[in-house]
């Protein structure tokens, strides 16, 4: 279960995040930074921050809902924008994929990203309930590492 603080004495979150998320205890889970690719590795919203950010926020909850997440169990996400002011104009989008209590946020504008064509990568980090959490498949790579590195 996730929840929400946005203490008195701060300021008011203007946009869809809030200050802090507490976090319960279910199966966390760190998302890799996504970015606007569509299955086959071609950009999508070529000149588009628009259509960049919605598609970078469609690949998360693709991830997520591999893993049997939603976009409501994430805790935290860092926005890399090669244009922030670009980027601020996209609240709406991000409205559609969020509900109170959102996630906490961090936006950094960076010179480019791996791909010059990209203009936004998105790093999350999500708690997914036990008793919905399951593994994506069979390419999920454990490591135990309870019995201590090898000598």
């Amino acid at each position: 279960m996730v929840a929400a603080s946005n203490p008195s004495g701060m300021w008011s979150p203007f946009g869809p995040f809030s200050m802090a998320v507490l976090q319960g205890d279910g199966q966390v889970v760190h998302l890799k930074g996504q970015v606007a690719l569509d299955v086959h590795g071609h950009v999508v919203g070529l000149g588009d921050i628009r259509a960049q950010v919605r598609k970078t926020l469609e690949n998360i909850r693709y991830v997520l809902g591999s893993m049997g997440g939603r976009m409501s169990d994430t805790i935290s996400l860092v926005h890399y924008a090669t244009d922030i002011e670009a980027f601020m104009s996209t609240g709406d989008i991000r409205a559609e994929f969020f509900a109170v209590p959102y996630p906490v946020t961090t936006t950094v504008q960076i010179q480019r990203l791996y791909h010059p064509d990209l203009m936004i990568e998105v790093t999350a980090v999500a708690e997914i309930p036990r008793s919905r959490f399951r593994l994506p498949d069979a390419s999920l790579t454990i490591v135990d590492d309870s019995q201590g590195a090898p000598e």
